[in-house]
């Protein structure tokens, strides 16, 4: 499934009000936090998070890393501040996939 145009608006607007849900520190970008990462998108679908200011990852690579390891969308990259998105394998988390899916 490939994001249109749409959908990705639709998400941002989503996204707008949630708080970052994981912030990436000194430590990096490491296999626990894409772990993490992993496990909240696949109860959420939608997720923010933040590159602290004492980090030495560039947000682009980031969002790039993490989508690519865990099979999900960038949906918008602002600063510091990404937002993924992946639909859920579980029926009974799939909330913002079904809305997408409409659009």
């Amino acid at each position: 499934m490939e994001l249109r145009g749409k959908q990705k608006q639709f998400l941002k607007k989503e996204a707008h009000h949630l708080q970052p849900i994981f912030q990436i520190g000194k430590a990096g970008l490491t296999d626990e936090i894409i772990r993490l990462i992993d496990e909240a998108l696949e109860k959420r679908e939608l997720i923010k998070i933040n590159l602290l200011q004492n980090t030495d990852e560039v947000a682009a690579d980031v969002a790039e890393e993490v989508a690519e390891r865990i099979d999900a969308f960038v949906v918008q990259q602002i600063g510091k501040t990404i937002i993924f998105f992946r639909e859920s394998s579980k029926e009974k988390y799939q909330k913002i996939s079904v809305q997408v899916k409409k659009i």
